[in-house]
């Protein structure tokens, strides 16, 4: 008798242990959270849209983009999801120094990377009359001052941001003897200049060109 109750008491706990067993899968299993389904694709580019929507005016905002030229910047951040304006404006006053430095120099390989052909025939030609006249320069740029985007827009599959840069730069000339006949490194002046850069939207290159140059 205490044999056969020994045998079922096993076999209830060898049964319990199985119940057990299953109902604590099962609640590992209920606990589970469930997938959300994939989203649709249209659903995907809504959210991609909204998300560069956002990005693009928070960029504005640091930016400090003028009101007129939000279209603009828009439009090109629209058709290339790389352009971002305020890394855009780093960049264009680096290659404001990089491009007057090279000029002040007579270095026409870097501006013929940096400038489109009509601007870069334009430095050439200055740098060629100054070089026939004897003449060399030793300018500085002081500090940038300001830089704002003045237009911008999207021509087909080619960008064209305009950059007013405010300047201090110190200016001198020298003629062919070292004599200072223009200018002082001592008295900065202020330059208001209006580069326009370019570039296709398209293209596996990141970097602009100068595409025009103006003053304001």
């Amino acid at each position: 008798m205490i044999l056969e109750i020994v045998i079922l008491a096993a076999v209830a706990a060898f049964l319990g242990l199985r119940l057990y067993s299953v109902l604590g899968r099962r609640a590992e299993h209920e606990e589970e959270v469930v997938p959300r389904r994939i989203e649709r694709g249209e659903d995907r580019h809504t959210s991609d849209e909204s998300a560069r929507s956002v990005q693009s005016s928070v960029q504005l905002r640091q930016a400090e983009v003028p009101a007129g030229t939000e279209a603009g910047v828009r439009a090109i951040a629209g058709a290339d999801p790389r352009f971002d304006i305020v890394s855009f404006l780093d960049g264009a006053k680096g290659a404001y120094g990089m491009i007057l430095e090279a000029f002040w120099e007579g270095d026409r390989e870097t501006l013929r990377e940096l400038c489109d052909d009509d601007v870069y025939e334009s430095f050439a030609g200055a740098i060629d009359a100054r070089e026939a006249a004897g003449e060399t320069l030793a300018n500085r740029l002081v500090r940038i001052e300001n830089a704002t985007i003045k237009s911008a827009e999207l021509d087909g599959r080619v960008a064209r941001v305009a950059v007013l840069f405010v300047a201090d730069i110190a200016a001198v000339t020298r003629d062919r003897d070292e004599t200072v006949i223009a200018g002082s490194l001592d008295d900065a002046v202020e330059s208001r200049d209006i580069w326009t850069f370019a570039r296709h939207v398209d293209s596996p290159e990141p970097n602009w060109i100068l595409d025009e140059t103006d003053q304001d």
